[in-house]
């Protein structure tokens, strides 16, 4: 009776914990589903933070915020920027979503100290709605070659004559730099005629990396609003209206209208982390280091399996970042020759080279216009001082354990003392028994010997061993087996 009042009990329990759950859900879909509420209620407004360099991680977010604000019938998003700039593949993607949004988009940069350069002023542009806070900045939006001869001078304005250029430049460099010029300065020049903002301040930006504050940006009409925060942003765009992606029209009814914020979820935030350069490359190095110690010592699974999962990481965090692939194959060379370095004796040569072609490929691996975003030098000099030092330690110790003397095998045999078992005439292929280190063997030897002579083993042939007659000062003193 006991246990069936318990298992009642439990079952009621149950019943009524459905029951709540039951009742939470329906009130929460009530609102949804009630039609007078829905016809009168305010479309909510989604604010997307962006903050920090535009990487892929930062593009995904975005975009997948925008995604979530159209589903949930939002009438406005809002971007609010506060970043240095970043890559270009990112900033293009984030810029292709902001124009086929069939929600507007608003670019804020907030707060008061923020700015929008490089990229960033890229993505102001593309917005249907550009705002800034006081105190904020925009600009700086040419593109910046990295390498080992520094940033390239940009391109004059037009109307320059072609003599202002040295002509000590190799013609293939120059060539580059106004491609890449030409490229975003057009670019610019499309958003903003798209937009219908200062088209001769966004070569600018491009051209001489220009910058401007929030009142000069709105003087020059840059951007559209100067608000000291978003509810002050939301009551300033309130009745615009705004075409859309297809020719779709919106006025806007932001001043009482919900505000969701969207914050990066842990996908988000581990994207981020795994494609930071610095990460990527040394989840590589991990990666390949505990393969190569897993291969080297079969049967310890661990460095196998965490070799694997680091390589795995590695190579999706460079597909999604713009790679040098001279670069990696240099990184993948050093490492290999430095790996190498361990096995063969070429007294620090392929040890030497591989730290080199490391260092030489980690500064080259990420092909990026966006000074800080590579893998720092102090990085790469770290990480290159960590494999010359395990590299050369791992050698020395190689090289004093091949010193000691063998403590197995068969070579050990050489030098053991043994006693005859019989006696041995020493004629040529004649050949007797003898007890080496408690064992029976088979042995020769070329001078005649008494059975009960202590003997030692000076060389083996298979399974008979040579020996001779030990000195007199050890005659009593044969190896004994273990």
């Amino acid at each position: 009776m006991r246990a069936i009042r318990l298992l009642a009990g439990l079952v009621l329990a149950c019943s009524a914990a459905l029951a709540v759950g039951f009742a939470a859900l329906h009130a929460r879909a009530a609102p949804a589903s009630a039609p007078a509420p829905a016809a009168t209620a305010t479309a909510p407004v989604y604010v997307i933070p962006l903050k920090g360099a535009v990487s892929p991680a930062s593009a995904s977010f975005i975009v997948r915020g925008m995604a979530r604000a159209r589903e949930a019938g939002a009438q406005l998003v809002v971007l609010e920027m506060d970043t240095p700039g970043g890559l270009d593949a990112s900033m293009r993607e984030i810029i292709q979503a902001v124009l086929a949004s069939p929600v507007p988009v608003a670019s804020y940069v907030y707060p008061g100290g923020a700015r929008a350069a490089s990229a960033g002023t890229y993505i102001l542009y593309a917005s249907h709605i550009a705002a800034m806070a006081p105190g904020t900045n925009l600009g700086a939006a040419s593109p910046v070659q990295i390498g080992i001869g520094g940033p390239q001078k940009p391109d004059a304005l037009p109307g320059a004559t072609p003599a202002s250029a040295p002509s000590s430049e190799p013609a293939a460099a120059d060539t580059m730099a106004r491609k890449q010029m030409h490229d975003a300065s057009a670019y610019i020049r499309g958003l903003a005629q798209l937009r219908g903002r200062n088209v001769e301040w966004a070569e600018r930006a491009v051209r001489e990396a220009v910058s401007l504050s929030a009142d000069e940006a709105l003087a020059q009409k840059v951007i559209d609003v100067v608000a000291p925060d978003l509810p002050a942003l939301l009551r300033q765009v309130e009745g615009r209206k705004l075409a859309t992606a297809g020719g779709k029209a919106s006025e806007l009814r932001t001043r009482d209208a919900p505000v969701v914020t969207l914050e990066p979820d842990w996908r988000n935030r581990f994207l981020a982390v795994i494609t930071e350069p610095s990460v990527a490359l040394m989840l590589m190095m991990i990666g390949i280091y505990a393969l190569i110690f897993e291969f080297s010592t079969p049967g310890m699974v661990v460095p196998g399996i965490v070799g694997a999962i680091c390589l795995l990481l590695a190579l999706f965090a460079l597909h999604m970042l713009p790679v040098n692939y001279a670069g990696l194959a240099l990184v993948v060379l050093g490492i290999g020759c430095m790996v190498a370095e361990l096995f063969l004796p070429t007294f620090g040569a392929l040890g030497v080279g591989g730290i080199i072609a490391f260092a030489f490929g980690a500064v080259m691996l990420i092909d990026t216009d966006m000074p800080g975003f590579g893998v720092p030098l102090s990085m790469v000099a770290a990480l290159s001082a960590m494999s010359a030092v395990f590299v050369f330690g791992m050698s020395a110790l190689l090289l004093r354990s091949r010193r000691r003397p063998v403590v197995s095998g068969a070579d050990t045999l050489v030098g053991s003392r043994g006693e005859l078992l019989d006696d041995m005439p020493g004629a040529p292929g004649q050949e007797g028994w003898a007890s080496v280190r408690g064992e029976r063997w088979r042995v020769r030897s070329a001078n005649p010997l008494a059975r009960g002579t202590p003997v030692v083993v000076t060389a083996r042939h298979g399974l008979v061993l040579e020996v001779v007659a030990a000195p007199s000062s050890a005659q009593s003193t044969p190896d004994k087996g273990a």
